[in-house]
């Protein structure tokens, strides 16, 4: 499984040199892995902590930490080619858990440069929402950031259950 995020926050994956290490999105997002066993511990603290994923591989749309935090289709557009060669480089990858409408229309982008035929209508994004793209099966979550995870948008009990279902959907 690849979990696609939007981009290093500044404070976060930016400064530690790991995606969603040392920021509040990934204390939920790291606790949510180890709880459904494809992370060996419960926080990613800096990059030498002794996190290891199994079975999972954490990537980014935009790979810079974008101004207040947001990042631009141009950025998206700019770093693409990165997420579609990381796609690449791992064969067995079959599913792709996109947090947030941003990440996921970022993932469908990277697969059609890939040769990979998008449904039509295009897939629509929702928390749990999945569609088929070649071998891959695209799995909605909304993004584990402070806004959604403050006002109950997004629960641990919700995150836990894409997890899982993502866990069944690639066979682990």
């Amino acid at each position: 499984m690849v979990v696609v995020g939007l981009a290093p926050a500044a404070h976060g994956g930016n400064r530690t040199g790991r995606i969603f290490t040392g920021d509040r999105s990934g204390d939920t997002l790291f606790a949510s892995l180890y709880r459904t066993g494809f992370a060996n511990q419960p926080r990613s603290e800096h990059r030498d902590d002794g996190l290891e994923l199994r079975g999972a591989y954490v990537a980014a749309i935009v790979r810079c930490a974008p101004p207040a935090n947001r990042p631009t289709t141009v950025e998206r557009d700019t770093c693409l080619p990165y997420l579609a060669r990381e796609l690449e480089l791992l064969p067995e990858a079959r599913v792709l858990l996109a947090l947030g409408s941003f990440a996921w229309d970022g993932a469908l982008m990277a697969l059609r440069s890939k040769g990979v035929a998008i449904p039509r209508p295009k897939p629509r994004f929702g928390h749990g929402a999945e569609a088929q793209a070649g071998r891959y099966t695209l799995l909605g979550c909304f993004h584990p950031s402070q806004q959604n995870t403050f006002t109950g948008k997004l629960t641990e009990g919700m995150l836990d259950d894409v997890f899982a279902r993502a866990r069944a959907l690639a066979g682990l």
